[in-house]
């Protein structure tokens, strides 16, 4: 059998481990703690980020780099966009120059605004690293629930390979070879969620979410039009479908903090409370210095910096975003 590895032991690199070692590979995963792997061994579960699931024997679970690396067919990088760089880091020069990568991280570097496939690309030497993205919460794909995301490549043929590993009967995958798009969609969905999630914690309704929703979702598309990206990939599933299940969903992190921050939590509280990453807390900085860059407006992207990094208030947010001046709906 193929030897696939997967970088990262948190929910979603547990749940695509899942997935390749049900399509028939000898999946390895690499985590940072070895007494947490000796636990997961032990038991079969991944208790802190995909609890109640109950894990295949078949997969390994390794903190040593090199043996998670060795003679793989397949890298699949999962470790959050916080951590990224300095995981991707610790592997150079274990990964073999043929072996293809999919980063399947939602997010930007906080200190360049860059997105995780470049990089991946930068750090490990290489001229093409994919991107899988799309509605997929963890905690379904685990236990198969039918799902469908996009895997985005340059290379034509490396899309079609990929596709083939990933695909199964409940796991769908399109392509595409828009890999900025793609990120883009995933990354900028995360502060959104937490606006709309805002406004679940302020108690008002769906009109609220829905128009959030909506002008998120043209945030998102002004940014990667400005950035080179393709129209119709923010209609698609990694923008308009990971939104739509971020917002929208109980398992969405992101959408949670913001519920608090609604309730009147402080981000502190929140932060001191989670053992689960909420990207959107994170990128939302990158997120903000990029539409300056670009010269692009994103107001509720603005907002949810502000609830997080300046202590505004969520009603004083709500209302900037009301009283701004009115204008035609437009992307």
């Amino acid at each position: 059998m193929k030897k696939m590895t997967v970088i990262g032991d948190g929910g979603w690199g547990t749940a695509l481990a899942m997935v390749l070692q049900k399509n028939g590979f000898d999946v390895c995963v690499w985590g940072p703690f070895p007494q947490y792997l000796n636990e997961i061994r032990a038991t079969h579960e991944n208790r802190k980020f995909l609890p109640g699931v109950a894990l295949p024997e078949a997969v390994s679970w390794t903190a040593d780099r090199a043996e998670a690396v060795r003679d793989a067919s397949l890298v699949v990088v999962a470790a959050p966009s916080h951590y990224f760089k300095p995981v991707l880091s610790s592997f150079a020069g274990l990964i073999a120059p043929e072996t293809p990568l999919v980063s399947v991280t939602k997010g930007f570097d906080e200190e360049s605004g860059r997105l995780m496939t470049d990089l991946a690309r930068e750090i490990l030497d290489r001229p093409s690293v994919a991107a899988l993205s799309g509605p997929s919460h963890a905690e379904e794909v685990a236990r198969e629930v039918p799902t469908a995301v996009v895997l985005a490549s340059t290379l034509p043929e490396e899309q079609v390979r990929l596709q083939e590993m990933f695909t199964s009967g409940v796991f769908r995958v399109y392509t595409s070879d828009d890999v900025l798009g793609v990120q883009l969609g995933g990354a900028v969905k995360n502060v959104i969620a937490i606006a709309v999630g805002a406004c679940d914690g302020l108690g008002f309704g769906d009109n609220t979410k829905a128009a959030l929703m909506t002008r998120g979702l043209a945030e998102i598309t002004r940014l990667g039009m400005a950035m080179g990206a393709r129209l119709d990939t923010f209609a698609g599933l990694s923008g308009m479908g990971d939104l739509i299940v971020t917002c929208g969903s109980r398992h969405s992190r992101n959408r949670s903090v913001g519920e608090r921050l609604g309730r009147g939590e402080s981000i502190e509280q929140i932060r001191a409370g989670m053992e689960q990453v909420a990207e959107g807390v994170w990128n939302c900085v990158p997120a903000r210095m990029l539409a300056r860059k670009y010269g692009v407006e994103m107001p509720i992207t603005e907002a949810v910096y502000a609830l997080i990094y300046e202590g505004k208030s969520c009603m004083q947010a709500v209302q900037e975003l009301l009283e701004r001046t009115p204008k035609p709906e437009s992307i």
